[in-house]
């Protein structure tokens, strides 16, 4: 049996089980969407229940095949999610959506107990987020659900319950902690003291090589704590380009923009356009810019297609027009996308009455979002530093229009379509080739 380490990587839309060889090339796949339910107040949430199935049953019909034998194992999943279990070690509430509704007012004495929510966002490297913040999320099930906190003995993050799931240890990880969740003291480098203040004890972070050897199915496996996606997704990179500083954009329905080199603490001004940091697996500062722009270009391809009469994928037959962009980047006009901090995440078909055509209007958004891109990119580049490599990964590094228009708005700089594919899942593995031998 050829020997592999399987990787299960959990996106909002997809999931997947991923095995790879000693090369880390993928040999084999499964991929699932799942519909989703509602938690206990009525709102979206994905069916935990039946993701937790799957994986579990997943790895055991890989086992029963017998073609490939599974050394290690590790995950990845989106960041922002918790899973609160009781002295039993079971999961007592639904895997709450980091998209559902929060008021911060409600949330201003601990903001000001906490020196005001500038300097405290400063110092957990976490923008004033709402559901985004897990620790915001602890607080509000603390608060409105004493009866539910009551029965919480432990606190994962989601990769870490997945990682639970199969060896019944309590963990946490650097990249989940580090990932806006307003727990973690940048200034010391560990938990902030409001934790110990409000009685909230989370697991010590381990570095990311560090396994659980245990038994699954009557089989040996060393079992990764699990990473947050997009620190995951820079570990390739930093291993193929050792001694040469880049920028990585992640791509999703996030744009996230990471600078794994920056050597500047996080200011405010910084802080208040949507920058903050988060962790590499050995616990080190990667200063970052988090938008939600791969959000607006999911709504807004569904919306052109619906008023130009054309297929949604459309976008995806468009030729690169260098005139098209060159008379965009003239006009420097803006119609989709607000001046600041983007808080509308909703099409406007009423916008599209301003073109003549698909063409043009799809041009005009992707002008507007690598504009936001750049701006970020240069945010979190430190004064002294000369950026020259800009690594694309995800859904936009296919999009030519994209990378054309980020060309022209920045020419110093070089980009580069990353060679690896689902690198959460690549970055993941990584970390477990000391038990592939």
């Amino acid at each position: 049996m050829e020997k592999v380490i399987a990787v299960v990587d959990i996106g909002k839309t997809n999931k997947k089980i991923f095995l790879f060889d000693k090369t880390f090339s993928i040999v084999y796949q499964k991929s699932i969407k799942f519909d989703e339910i509602t938690d206990d107040d009525g709102y979206c949430c994905d069916d935990l229940d039946a993701i937790e199935t799957w994986v579990q049953n997943g790895i055991k019909n890989i086992q029963d095949e017998g073609k490939y034998q599974i050394k290690a194992m590790n995950f990845s999943t989106h960041g922002a999610s918790l899973v609160y279990l009781n002295k039993d070690g079971k999961r007592i509430t639904p895997l709450y959506n980091y998209l559902k509704p929060l008021d911060l007012n409600d949330y201003s004495d601990f903001y000001k107990s906490q020196g005001g929510t500038e300097e405290f966002s400063r110092k957990t490297a976490s923008p004033a987020y709402g559901m985004l913040n897990t620790g915001i999320q602890m607080l509000s099930l603390k608060r409105n659900k004493p009866e539910t906190w009551e029965q919480v003995q432990a606190i994962l993050h989601y990769p870490q319950y997945l990682s639970y799931i199969f060896t019944g240890k309590i963990t946490a990880d650097f990249t989940s902690v580090g990932a806006h969740t307003a727990t973690w003291d940048f200034d010391t480098m560990e938990y902030h003291s409001w934790l110990k203040d409000e009685n909230i004890t989370l697991p010590e972070p381990c570095k990311g090589n560090e396994a659980v050897i245990t038994k699954i199915n009557g089989e040996t496996i060393a079992v990764g704590t699990g990473l947050h996606d997009s620190s995951s997704s820079i570990i390739p990179i930093l291993e193929n380009e050792k001694g040469n500083d880049f920028v990585l954009l992640s791509t999703g329905t996030w744009i996230i923009t990471m600078n794994p080199f920056s050597k500047e603490t996080l200011t405010q001004h910084q802080l208040q356009n949507n920058c903050l940091c988060f962790m590499t697996p050995e616990k080190q500062q990667v200063k970052s810019s988090m938008q939600f722009l791969g959000r607006i270009h999911e709504v807004y391809i569904k919306t052109l297609s619906d008023f130009y009469k054309v297929d949604v994928d459309c976008h995806l037959d468009l030729v690169l027009n260098p005139t098209l962009c060159n008379e965009l980047m003239d006009q420097n006009t803006r119609v989709f996308l607000s001046e600041g901090i983007d808080a509308d995440f909703e099409a406007h078909p009423e916008y599209l009455q301003k073109f003549l055509s698909y063409e043009t209007a799809y041009y005009q958004l992707i002008y507007e979002i690598s504009k936001k891109v750049i701006s970020a990119i240069e945010l979190i580049s430190d004064e002294k530093a000369e950026l020259k490599d800009v690594y694309i990964s995800g859904g936009f590094n296919k999009n030519k229009i994209f990378i054309a228009f980020l060309e022209r708005l920045k020419p110093s700089i070089t980009i580069k379509i990353s060679d690896c594919k689902n690198e959460s899942a690549l970055g993941a593995a990584l970390l477990m080739k000391d038990y592939l031998k």
